[in-house]
Order: structure tokens, then sequence, then C-alpha cells
């Protein structure tokens, strides 16, 4: 999952969450709001069928023409009057007045309410266990009481207060045993929130609307904004630091954009490129100083001794040259001489020739060459080093391979005289080459001194050395560690204190053939 799935995720899990609790709280509010409308609805009827009631008994009931749908209060002890005219008027009483608003309210919709008691007059009056609870805790107190009750037709808010007996209720309820001041029963209203439900219902998918509409336009907004703010400079950031630095690196980005963090970030990389480029300018030229330093080194090493053995044949040579000057006519003397002149010379040409191509300095080149033929040559430029050591050799790379001349011969005598350097009283020094899958493996073992442990991980540290001051420049392994890396191999050390040392060198053996700089310049003037 990329950076902007991940961010663009997280934004609209926030919003959703947001939009769940802001729905949550809402639908609460509204539920609130119709509970408390419900409350004060229930109240101010309360308190207007208390006034209808009172104005029925202050009044002494309320008379009305009998006709077919008029009928007498059977519970009344004076029911119905009769006037002069024949006409007659049936009573109603506040008890009957309330049921009969209550049945109007009812066909309306708009709420019920009735008339209850724990000892009713009427049977209909009987309380159900809402109002039974409700009288029940009247007597201990309570002024009023509601609940939501559920019905066919949605939730119902149902509310109920007592009825105290006044003087104007004596007329008919003394008989019962009431004084004033008594709790008579209790008036129950019932308001439908079925309406209350659609609207809550109905703003509750307008907010989830609203909100999964905002979600996907924030999301988009978020996109935009994010691709172009963020991801794609970090992309495009990204590409430039996969092609450092073989490929192009610039990074380009809006000019109003650099002041922000990733414009500043997209500079520094820029500033950081440029200083890894001259730091690795600075490190190529000190590479190639040290290399040539070693190599002077090593070369100053050979020089020092083949000296000495070409001072010896060239004393037997003056003293050949000497003899035929005192004997210009001794024509046998003469034939005897001339060849060994000629093969002292040659040896000490093979020798300075040796020394010469050793010394060249030259950047790296692969062309295929006979590394046995090559290794040998080393050994024979080393050889007056080895007159106390045992060689054995078993080279068996017989075809030829793509690899560097200059840097095998810097490895192989660097690793070859830090073998004899090992060996001071002398000892066995094995070398061995075989070529393995892909790889070109050089093996030398020697029975030196071997390599302490404890700076095992050291030894191709430029400058580390174990020598005494003068007898080594510390440069040895590590410009071998280094022209070993440059042709793609690798080198291991398996070292036992007291008892020897071996260097395997691995090389690969598919390297392509690289024109030299010369070859190449003579194909351009040619081409001229």
């Amino acid at each position: 999952m990329n950076l902007t799935i991940k961010f663009i995720v997280a934004i609209s899990a926030i919003i959703l969450l947001s939009y769940g609790f802001l729905l949550f709280q809402t639908s609460n509010l509204q539920n609130e709001l119709v509970m408390e409308q419900a409350r004060q609805q229930a109240r101010i009827l309360y308190k207007q069928i208390l006034l209808t009631r009172q104005w029925v008994s202050d009044h002494q009931g309320l008379f009305l023409v009998k006709t077919a749908g008029v009928s007498e209060n059977p519970y009344l002890h004076e029911s119905t009057i009769r006037a002069d005219d024949g006409t007659v008027f049936v009573k109603r009483n506040p008890a009957m007045v309330t049921r009969e608003l209550s049945e109007y309210a009812a066909k309306s919709g708009f709420c019920w309410f009735r008339i209850t008691s724990l000892k009713p007059v009427n049977p209909v009056n009987a309380p159900d266990e809402f109002e039974r609870d409700a009288m029940e805790r009247f007597k201990e107190g309570l002024s009023e009481y509601e609940a939501i009750t559920d019905s066919p037709d949605g939730r119902v808010h149902r509310y109920i207060a007592p009825l105290m007996v006044q003087e104007s209720c004596l007329a008919c309820h003394a008989e019962h045993g009431y004084t004033i001041g008594d709790i008579r029963g209790a008036l129950s209203i019932s308001v439908p929130l079925a309406w209350a439900d659609k609207v809550i219902h109905k703003n509750k998918n307008t907010i989830i609307s609203y909100s999964v509409f905002s979600i996907f336009a924030v999301a988009l907004a978020l996109i935009f904004l994010f691709n172009k703010l963020v991801a794609g400079r970090i992309n495009r950031l990204s590409r430039a630091m996969g092609n450092y630095p073989d490929e192009d690196y610039s990074v380009s980005d809006d000019k109003h954009l650099m002041g922000d963090e990733i414009g500043k970030l997209i500079i520094r990389f820029g500033d950081l490129c440029k200083r890894l480029d001259q730091a690795q300018e600075d490190l190529d030229k000190t590479m190639q100083q040290a290399f040539y330093s070693e190599k002077m080194a090593s070369l100053g090493q050979l020089t020092a001794g083949i000296a000495h053995e070409i001072n010896n044949p060239l004393g037997g040579l003056l003293n050949c040259v000497k003899t035929m000057h005192e004997e210009p006519e001794n024509l046998e003397l003469h034939k005897r001489y001339i060849p060994l002149l000629e093969t002292g010379l040659r040896r000490i040409e093979h020798i300075m020739r040796q020394l010469l191509n050793f010394g060249r300095e030259a950047p790296l080149t692969f062309s295929k060459v006979d590394i046995d033929g090559i290794i040998r040559e080393c050994f024979e430029l080393l050889e007056y080093r080895l007159k106390n050591i045992t060689l054995t050799m078993d080279l068996n790379l017989t075809e030829k391979y793509c690899i560097d001349v200059e840097a095998l011969r810097q490895i192989i005598v660097n690793t070859v005289l830090n073998a004899i350097q090992a060996m001071p009283g002398g000892g066995k020094l094995a070398v061995s080459t075989t070529k393995t899958q892909n790889r070109l493996i050089i093996k030398v073992k020697d029975t030196g001194t071997g390599i302490d442990p404890a700076i095992k991980n050291k030894i191709f540290d430029p400058f580390f050395t174990t020598k005494e001051v003068g007898e080594g420049t510390g440069l040895g392994l590590a410009v071998t560690y280094s022209l070993v890396q440059q042709m793609g191999g690798d080198i291991e050390v398996q070292c036992e204190l007291g008892k020897g040392t071996a260097f395997t060198i691995s090389l690969p053996a598919n390297q392509m053939y690289t024109k030299p700089a010369t070859e190449e310049i003579s194909v351009k003037e040619k081409g001229q």
C-alpha cells in the first residue's frame, strides 16, 4: 500500500468517525428535543384539561340536548332534566367531558387522554399497569410520571399526573369518602411520537448522505493535493535517488513550492549529490595515488633486491669483456664468451622489462590474457625473495580470460610479498588457480606467523600495518582489496595464529574486453 492510499484511508477513517460521532450526538439531541417537546405538550394539555374540568365542575356540570348521539351517564343520580317545552337535557360531569374530548383528540391523531383511578366508579376508568404504577408513586409524593412505550403505530410518550379533590368535586364524590386535597385519581395523557421518529430518521439519512458525499469530495481533494504537494514530489525524488549516480538525477519542482519542507529536501538532495560527486572524485584520486604509492613501494622493494641479483652476472660479464680486450686475437675465447655475454644481457633485459611493466601506471582495461603466465612472470620477478621458501604452484587456468593485467600483477605481488614477509625464517608457499562455475579462483597460502584474530578485520584498512617503521606502508592489502573490488571480485582470508594464512581471490570469468585508452586514441587518429 503506497503513501497516498494510506493517507486517504486514514483521513477517510477520521472523517467517518467524526460524522459517526456527529450522527450519534445529533440523534440523541433530536430525541431529547422531541421528548422535551412531548413532555411540555403533555403538561400544557394536562393544565388545559384541568381548567376545562374545573369550569365544568364550577358550573355544576354541562347540559347537552339529548339527541341520537348523546347518551345518558348511568353513573349520575340526576343524569337528565326536562325543560317546560319538553326538551330533554343530558348532564355531563367533568369525567365524561374529559372522556369525550379524548375521543375527539384520538380521532384527530393529535393525542389521547383519559381519567383513571385506583377506585373507579366506571370500570372503563380502571388503570393499566403504567397508570397503576404511577398512582402508587403519587402516594409517595411524586408530582408527575412519564415513560416511552411501543405501539403498533410507533413510539408513544405517556404522561400522567394526579387529580386532586377540590371543593367543587365534593358534590359528586363526597359520598365516596373523599375530602378536599385527596388524590381522587389521575389524568393519563398519551402523545404519539411516530411523526417525530420519521423526522429523526429523515435527518439521519440526510446526515449519512452528506457524510458520504463529503468523504468522497474530501478524498478526491486530498488525493489531488497530496499527489501534487507530497506524493508526486517524493516519487520524483525517489526516481532521482535511484538514478544516482549513473543517470540523470536532477529533480524538477514548482518554484512556488520550493520553500516548503519537501522543496528544501529536494534542494538538499541536489547539494548532497554534488558533495558525493566531489567526495567520490577526491576518493578516486586518493585511491589512484595510494595505488601508485604502493606500487612504487613494492617496486622499490623489488628493485633493491633485484639490483643485488643483477650485480653478480654484471661482474661476470665485465670479467668476460676485460679478458676479451686483453686477448683480442683469441677467437676461440671470443667464441666461448660471446654466447655467455648474450645470455647474461638478455637475462638483465628480461628483468628490467618486468620492472618497467610493473611500474607502468594505467587505468583498468580488460583484455584476454594467460593468467597462469602472468602469475609465473610475477614469481620470476620475485625469485630472489624465495631462496629459503619452498614454492608449490598448481596452476590450472588453461584458457585465456579477460582481466586487467597490471591490476593482477599488483594483486599477486602484494599478496606474495605479504606471505614472504610472514615467513622471515623460511617456509612453504603454495599458489593455485582454478575455475569454479563463472569464477576464477586464485589462492595464495603460506606457513608463516598467521594473523591475530583481533586485527583480522583491519588488515584491509589503508595504512594499517604490523611491521616496523620503514618496513611497510600499510597500503599493500588495502590496494589489493580495492583492485579486486574494482574488477568485480572478492577476497577472503583464512588464518590461524602461528600456523599460516591463506588468501582466496575470486574474480569473474565473464568480464568483457575493453579497449585501452591508447588504442582508442589511435583509432580516432586513423579516422581523422
